[in-house]
């Protein structure tokens, strides 16, 4: 037996249940994992409450598929499927499970090998499942979709979470002037890990103060499209991670249209899970990369973490403790 973060219907996420369910059982191509850490993300704050209600058509109609929600972790390899070739039983790993399925809220979990990486051993367990989503979020769409370039002028809004908090470190990599967006509690915290300045979205709109940016980085997508226009540099490119549905569709439909007309690049990423994390174990083996953990927190706490994680309050990457 062991202990899993249980959702049976969708509603807030104090009705999720922390139950004794089946150790499960590894098939031929999975790894049975025992996970030590695990992290709260946006897909866990809409899988527990089935919302928005295009997201049931991945998790489930009228209930979720899936019992247990996360999708981040790191743990150690306790058994292996037949047809496993990457790892041995002992090895430490971490990774982004979400191409694979769900499940890391729970003491163990089986998931196809291809989902997770080794852990370098400098890293700890806390640090190393905070990583994978946040930081490769960051770095694809500066890297890939933002063709990031020395010294160029980069806004971030919603830094104050996991893709922002990553997001400063990378582009301060490039020597970049980086600009950050968040509510007035994060902006300490902002200042303190490299942002060159800050604005309280609650008092400005960083779309209104007539300051220009090579590219922007947008962790909430919270306005209407047209309205990034007038923040963005000539050729300047816009780069999107996810956020407000009705505004990514907006985006989504009219977005070559606006770089037709404006000659400015405005792109949605689309997640390739855990591409580059070499890159990223690298950066932080070398120091230049670190994990602003929120936490880490008991692992009964994940219902009122996730309400946590969808009110906005945390501040970096909100980690769990398992094992």
């Amino acid at each position: 037996m062991m202990k899993a973060i249980v959702i049976e219907k969708y509603g807030q996420p104090d009705t999720l249940e922390l139950k004794d369910i089946d150790k499960p059982i590894p098939k031929k191509n999975e790894v049975l994992i025992k996970i030590h850490a695990t992290a709260i993300n946006d897909y866990d704050w809409s899988f527990v409450r089935g919302k928005p209600y295009i997201y049931r058509l991945m998790f489930g109609i009228t209930k979720p598929k899936r019992q247990i929600p996360g999708m981040e972790l790191s743990g150690t390899v306790e058994m292996l499927g037949e047809d496993v070739q990457a790892f041995q039983k002992g090895d430490a790993v971490y990774g982004d499970i979400s191409a694979f399925g769900f499940g890391s809220f729970a003491e163990f979990i089986c998931i196809n090998e291809k989902a997770l990486v080794k852990k370098p051993k400098i890293m700890t367990f806390e640090e190393a499942a905070s990583i994978p989503h946040a930081a490769l979020l960051a770095l694809q769409a500066l890297q890939d979709i933002g063709k990031i370039s020395e010294r160029q002028k980069v806004l971030i809004n919603g830094a104050g979470g996991g893709v922002g908090t990553f997001g400063v470190q990378l582009a301060k990599q490039y020597g970049c002037e980086v600009t950050g967006v968040d509510t007035g509690e994060k902006l300490d915290m902002m200042k303190s890990i490299g942002f060159d300045s800050v604005l309280d979205y609650t008092r400005e709109d960083f779309t209104k103060v007539g300051r220009k940016f090579d590219l922007i980085l947008d962790c909430k997508t919270n306005r209407n499209p047209f309205a990034y226009i007038r923040s963005l540099n000539p050729k300047g490119i816009y780069v999107t991670v996810g956020g407000n549905l009705l505004s990514l569709f907006l985006l989504f439909l009219f977005r070559k249209l606006i770089s037709f007309f404006t000659h400015k690049n405005f792109e949605i990423l689309a997640l390739e899970a855990n591409k580059y994390l070499d890159q990223i174990n690298e950066l932080s083996l070398q120091g230049k990369l670190k994990s602003r953990i929120d936490g880490p927190y008991p692992f009964a706490d994940i219902p009122r973490l996730i309400q946590y994680f969808g009110e906005g309050k945390h501040k970096g990457k909100v980690v769990i403790k398992v094992a």
